[in-house]
């Protein structure tokens, strides 16, 4: 039987990458009514930047553990297993080339598929080595996102405006080509941003913490708490600096300001994966109508994620509507709720169906061979 705490939390994931995403299609974040976008650059900096990604890689490490898992109880070989893994993991990096060529330049499909290969052999490691290197890599990784969050404050812009995608007056062609001279460099920042989350995941998983949250309550409670307070006092610094309260800080505070905040984002991301487990313990007891399309959409999260590219291409962009001079922060955010409740349906739509999701379908019969 499928445990539904995992997909529960790739589905509520998608509206943290729905958030996150759909800003960076925008010309002005500024655009629109003052408040509404102070507010939801609040919730935006508390609970949803440098917090999505660490959540998808955290779950995508917990996936790989539950798939050596199956394979193991029906008696492949690890020799076995680790191709198969290479194998997904080749695929699915070439799925998000293509994902990143034709709609948009925010891929993370690829970065997971690299780093699946890369981090196959650490699914025997010891817990230690896992520990220390989750530890190890987090270092760099907290540096590349600190820089791309000191930088702009440095120049009095908001993060999320300097990281904006928005197309402008460009054809697809045009954004075609940057694109593919961009790829390399992203594939490679990717990878190093996921590998902390994607090792974490694996040590979760191999304690079945998602997999039997009443088992782990006492545990999941005491990091749900930990960790989601540790994220929002290590971002409550750039709020400050975004919102103006704190004016001109120093280099010195700044640049600590800028590395607090995604640090503590890594294990603000893992904390929502616990909160999450601890969700799914009522659920399992009692299943409801919404708790089973949230899982749903969960089982089909790359599909669903594809999706959310489609939408903000059509929605968005020149050739589409050209809303991206329309709306700002709040009104991209807007979108973003409204695409992961549209999802939420075609997902149940497709359970009913007993449709598992075109792209998972593609990638196990690419996998699988």
């Amino acid at each position: 039987m499928r445990v539904p705490a995992p997909d529960l939390a790739r589905g509520l994931m998608l509206l943290a990458i729905a958030f996150a995403h759909a800003p960076l299609f925008v010309v002005d974040i500024d655009r629109g009514p003052a408040v509404l976008n102070d507010l939801t650059n609040g919730l935006h900096n508390l609970f949803v930047s440098n917090h999505a990604r660490p959540m998808f890689a955290f779950l995508f490490g917990y996936s790989l553990v539950q798939l050596l898992d199956r394979r193991t109880r029906r008696g492949s070989a690890w020799v076995d297993v680790r191709k198969l893994l290479h194998r997904r993991g080749w695929w699915l990096a070439l799925i998000g080339f293509v994902h990143m060529a034709v709609l948009v330049p925010i891929d993370i499909l690829a970065a997971y598929g690299i780093s699946a290969v890369l981090l196959v052999g650490l699914l025997r490691a010891k817990d230690s080595t896992l520990l220390w290197t989750a530890g190890l890599s987090l270092v760099p990784a907290t540096a590349m996102v600190g820089f791309a969050m000191w930088y702009p404050l440095s120049q009095g812009l908001s993060p999320i405006a300097a990281g904006s995608v928005a197309a402008g007056m460009k054809g697809p062609w045009q954004l075609f080509a940057e694109r593919l001279q961009a790829w390399p460099f992203g594939l490679v920042a990717g990878v190093i941003l996921v590998v902390p989350g994607v090792i974490f995941g694996v040590w979760a998983a191999r304690r079945r913490l998602l997999d039997e949250p009443a088992r782990h309550r006492r545990f999941l409670v005491n990091a749900a708490i930990v960790t989601t307070a540790v994220s929002v006092i290590g971002a409550v610094p750039v709020g400050l600096v975004q919102l103006g309260v704190w004016a001109e800080p120093s280099g010195a505070a700044l640049w600590a300001a800028a590395l607090a905040q995604p640090l503590t984002g890594y294990f603000g991301g893992i904390g929502m994966a616990a909160i999450i487990g601890l969700i799914a313990i009522p659920v399992t007891r009692r299943p409801n109508g919404l708790a089973t399309a949230v899982q749903a959409l969960g089982q089909r999260s790359m599909s669903l994620y594809l999706f959310q590219s489609l939408v903000f291409v059509g929605v968005f962009y020149p050739y589409g509507l050209d809303l991206q001079d329309d709306l700002g922060l709040a009104g991209a955010t807007g979108v973003a709720a409204a695409t992961w409740l549209v999802s939420v349906v075609i997902a149940e739509v497709m359970r009913r169906a007993g449709y598992r999701g075109p792209a998972e379908i593609l990638l196990r019969r690419l996998a699988y061979r």
